[in-house]
């Protein structure tokens, strides 16, 4: 699967999310509303991820060094890993916490229109980031779908705000019934129900991209379709086959590749050479991302 920063994604959010997250936080000041807070606070968390996930795709592009050979692309992934905690935290437990709170101590709403009237306008806003979240993955996709692009892409970036702008989204339709059933009702602790449920979407949304973040940042291989394409694209030519390989993601847009490979018997050094030359163009042509090849050249003993 290609990689992709996703940089439009994550600015439409930004922009969004820090536009919405000042009209929440407007309007849980005139109505008290729970529910309000929760969402606010949510979006300001939401705002500092977006910042936070361009901070790593400016350190990524680093210059190797000596100590950093591989060069920083993982900062990306180290940036997004600690999106996901921040949402955790300053989004699940803080709504859970104001959520509880608020069904023990329930409060008459003010002006509850005022509530209605930011969360429909903030709904609109949300639709619009998420929009582009999506035509930015579908750039890169392919043929997965939405549950295996998240799963298996090798950029943070776009899964990230692609979950982040979901949850905006349900979160808000929980804010808003919420505030309306306790309108109708004329019980406020609807209210606290509905940022309970916003804690909890945050809380399982927050796992998941912990545990995907977690496993690029200690480090996943090429695909199953990639590695078949690697070994097909090494074995061939004076290949005579791969005796092993071992791939590595060192930053989203860049793999690296080490591998073994049994030539054919009695070649001259100069022939050995050309035979790796061309096992790492044809890898490369076929594979993008496999920017760093290291390749041994044996005999094939399974064979002797």
């Amino acid at each position: 699967m290609s990689a992709g920063g996703g940089t439009k994604a994550i600015i439409a959010a930004l922009v969004a999310n820090a536009g919405i997250a000042a009209a929440k936080f407007t309007g849980f000041l005139i109505t008290g509303s729970s529910s309000m807070l929760a969402e606010s606070v949510h979006s300001l968390a939401d705002t500092s991820n977006q910042g936070l996930l361009l901070l790593g795709q400016k350190t990524s592009q680093r210059k190797a060094t000596r100590a950093h050979p591989f060069g920083f692309g993982r900062d990306r992934y180290f940036y997004s890993f600690i999106v996901a905690l921040m949402l955790f935290s300053l989004g699940s437990v803080f709504a859970l916490y104001e959520g509880i709170h608020k069904i023990s101590h329930p409060e008459d709403l003010t002006s509850p229109l005022v509530a209605v009237g930011i969360l429909v306008v903030a709904i609109g806003l949300e639709s619009y980031s998420f929009y582009t979240a999506i035509q930015e993955s579908k750039k890169i996709k392919g043929d997965a779908g939405w549950w295996a692009f998240i799963r298996q892409a090798k950029t943070p970036e776009l899964p990230v705000v692609l979950l982040e702008d979901a949850g905006a989204l349900l979160g808000l339709v929980f804010a808003l019934a919420g505030v309306g059933l306790s309108v109708i009702t004329g019980n406020p602790v609807w209210d606290g129900i509905g940022t309970v449920t916003i804690g909890l979407l945050l809380g399982i949304i927050a796992i998941i991209l912990i545990i995907e973040m977690k496993s690029l940042l200690i480090g996943e291989g090429a695909s199953e379709a990639d590695l078949d394409v690697i070994v097909d694209e090494l074995a061939a030519g004076k290949v005579e086959r791969v005796i092993h390989i071992r791939t590595l993601y060192i930053g989203p847009d860049e793999m690296l590749v080490a591998a073994k490979l049994a030539l054919v018997p009695g070649l001259e050094t100069a022939d050995i050479a050309q035979a790796i030359d061309d096992a790492e163009a044809r890898v490369r042509a076929k594979v993008p991302t496999a920017k760093l090849i290291y390749l041994e050249p044996d005999l094939d003993r399974a064979l002797a």
